[in-house]
């Protein structure tokens, strides 16, 4: 039976992943809690697919809701740069102006998609790159600042998180080389080749009545966004977080329903469980699911290799960035080392593990815990046992 034939109401668990599934289904008890889905791939084939909770307060979570998942987002535009990769219609280290020449200005004229692909292009300024408290929605007038704007100089040094502008920066290359609006490149390369619709930036009007209410409010300090914001910025140590992540009125925009209006690939992406675990089943398993020959082995290859090996100017630790993802980060001592993928705010996230051949996927409209909106132990722990589920079965 494929996930197309599978009746709304009915889940899937492998006896293998059961303590994955009790664990997962201890998360959501009450409302309070929200909602969520969780989805894994074992050797290509689904072996979880479950979801319980709250879409919102007077709605149940089911198998066809949706979430907002924000920076994980990010794998999915990355997955689609590999995609032209294959085909050579993008070079990782050809510059970027190759593809974008209005990108060269400002001294940018030798930074390579490899080095933006790892968050080395010193652009990761989101607050004040565009007016309006929702100037970010405006990608074009996003596109125009973010090739006008100079780069960090912080950026020959290490990298530097681009939390917001990313998604942007990428979704720009691939429609330059490519001669093909963003939105229909997700379609074309991802969500066709695999079977899956729910692959969204721009979420369309007949589907939104899907999305769960994502709660509860997004900012993650005591004090108003605004303020909180201001005082980051001048602090040291925690500019580069406030610069790349706390744009005027962000707080207000990821709730809005404006959100869905626009291709953002840095954090509106919008995805279910199932739609993820299958993109990164792929990579796990060399580029392949089921039939389809989502990317070329030496691609695969590429896109498993740490980039950069230093401290994140922005986050503050050593990311060990890969080509548009990072590891995955689970509560497991014995780490899965050769893993890829993109969690995102508020504990949404994916990977896929090649060593044994597993993929993992969580999203959520609860936003953290009582402490921080800013993420949880939730999906790490989830990561943790679907690993050791998988190492087991091996």
């Amino acid at each position: 039976m494929t996930q197309n034939e599978i009746p709304a109401t009915q889940m899937v668990v492998d006896p293998r992943f059961m303590p994955v599934a009790d664990l997962f289904f201890r998360m959501f008890f009450s409302p309070g809690q929200g909602g969520g889905a969780l989805a894994c791939y074992l050797d290509g084939e689904c072996v979880l697919d479950i979801w319980a909770g709250w879409a919102a307060r007077d709605r149940r979570w089911n198998r066809d809701t949706v979430a907002l998942s924000f920076s994980t987002g990010k794998g999915v535009a990355s997955t689609v740069v590999h995609r032209l990769a294959d085909r050579g219609l993008v070079k990782y280290d050809s510059p970027v102006a190759e593809y974008w020449p209005e990108f060269a200005a400002a001294g940018k004229d030798t930074i390579t998609v490899r080095e933006l692909m790892s968050h080395r292009a010193g652009l990761h300024k989101a607050r004040g790159l565009v007016p309006g408290r929702f100037g970010l929605l405006d990608s074009e007038a996003v596109a125009v600042a973010l090739a006008a704007a100079p780069p960090d100089p912080r950026r020959t040094t290490g990298p530097g998180y681009h939390a917001v502008t990313y998604g942007n920066l990428v979704a720009e290359i691939a429609a330059r080389a490519s001669g093909t609006s963003f939105e229909e490149l997700v379609r074309t390369e991802i969500a066709g080749p695999l079977g899956v619709d729910e692959f969204w930036y721009r979420v369309p009007q007949d589907q939104r009545h899907r999305i769960a209410r994502v709660f509860p409010k997004v900012n993650f300090l005591p004090a108003p966004w605004a303020t909180a914001g201001a005082v980051l910025a001048r602090t040291p140590g925690l500019r580069g977080l406030a610069e790349a992540g706390m744009a005027e009125g962000f707080d207000e925009l990821m709730r809005s329903p404006r959100a869905h209006d626009s291709v953002m690939p840095g954090w509106n992406g919008v995805f279910t469980a199932r739609a993820l675990a299958r993109m990164y089943a792929a990579i796990a398993g060399g580029g392949m699911i089921d039939d389809v020959r989502l990317l070329e082995k030496d691609t695969v290859a590429q896109l498993l290799e740490v980039q950069t090996r230093r401290r994140d100017y922005v986050l503050g630790i050593r990311a060990n960035w890969r080509l548009g993802y990072h590891p995955a980060w689970i509560a497991l001592r014995q780490q899965p080392l050769r893993s890829v993928g993109h969690y995102g705010f508020g504990g949404s996230g994916a990977f896929a593990d090649p060593d044994t051949g597993l993929s993992v996927a969580f999203v959520t409209n609860r936003m953290g815990n009582a402490f921080t909106t800013l993420s949880d132990g939730r999906f790490p722990r989830l990561g943790a046992a679907a690993v050791t589920a998988a190492r087991r079965a091996a």
